[in-house]
């Protein structure tokens, strides 16, 4: 599987080859945010302070440290004497789908009330560059597509001029990243979040606004009951899986 076409800019990478320098704590913790956010990590698997240390070669108090950071992330949670990736409830998933559908809306939304808001072109352009080349060359069914797609809203949102509103978004997502990569699992699924993608963005380029949110809409789900039963299905989805992604 060609797993270069997924990537998670917003979480950072790997820890390069001269992180030593870099305080443990970070490192550790910048490494498990990563693995953590990209379903590298098992939704049931514990996070053991001692094999972790070994693995990063250091002490137990970065890893400890590490730990505690992602707790207060809300990325791991406390169960059982032990830390384990959280697990969000059916209630906090169906809230941050609402939440999430109405930020994403709201960045079109704003241009339709207020006509001296213009969305970037520049970053349209470039954005659309990059879905017209997925077009042509559909990438594989892979549950990290959902890191290409929150990449398109956060752009479409960071495109409308408002820095709040994206920074907003950007946090719901990830904190529903995990649950949301059992949702895009299928090729028709992939295939047609391109099409949509490509055809709000261009809406919205060419001045069509209330096109482009009505068709944002129906793209996020449409009304919060049909955006609950998303989450419903891509937790349950979730809850079936117990290996890493």
């Amino acid at each position: 599987m060609d797993t270069g076409r997924y990537t998670a800019s917003d979480t950072g990478p790997p820890a390069p080859d001269g992180a030593a320098a870099a305080p443990h704590r970070e490192r550790v913790y910048a490494r498990l945010r990563e693995e953590l956010l990209s379903g590298r990590i098992g939704p049931r698997e514990r996070l053991a302070e001692v094999r972790l240390a070994d693995r990063f070669g250091v002490s137990r108090t970065p890893v400890r440290e590490a730990m505690t950071r992602l707790l207060a992330d809300g990325l791991v949670e406390r169960a059982d004497g032990g830390f384990y990736p959280a697990v969000p409830t059916l209630t906090q998933v169906r809230d941050l789908y609402e939440l999430r559908a109405t930020l994403e809306l709201r960045g079109v939304a704003r241009a339709v009330e207020d006509g001296s808001v213009r969305h970037d072109p520049g970053v349209l352009d470039a954005e659309l560059r990059r879905w017209y080349a997925l077009r042509a060359d559909p990438p594989p069914p892979d549950p990290r597509f959902v890191v290409l797609d929150e990449e398109f809203h956060t752009a479409l949102s960071r495109a409308s001029g408002n820095p709040a509103l994206t920074e907003t978004l950007v946090a719901v997502s990830q904190r529903i990243r995990r649950v949301r990569m059992y949702d895009v699992l299928t090729p028709d699924r992939i295939a047609s979040t391109v099409t949509e993608h490509i055809a709000i963005m261009e809406l919205v380029r060419d001045g069509r606004l209330d096109e482009a949110y009505r068709a944002l809409r129906r793209h996020v789900g449409g009304s919060p009951a049909a955006v609950r039963e998303r989450a419903e299905r891509a937790l349950t989805r979730m809850a079936l899986h117990t290996d890493p992604i």
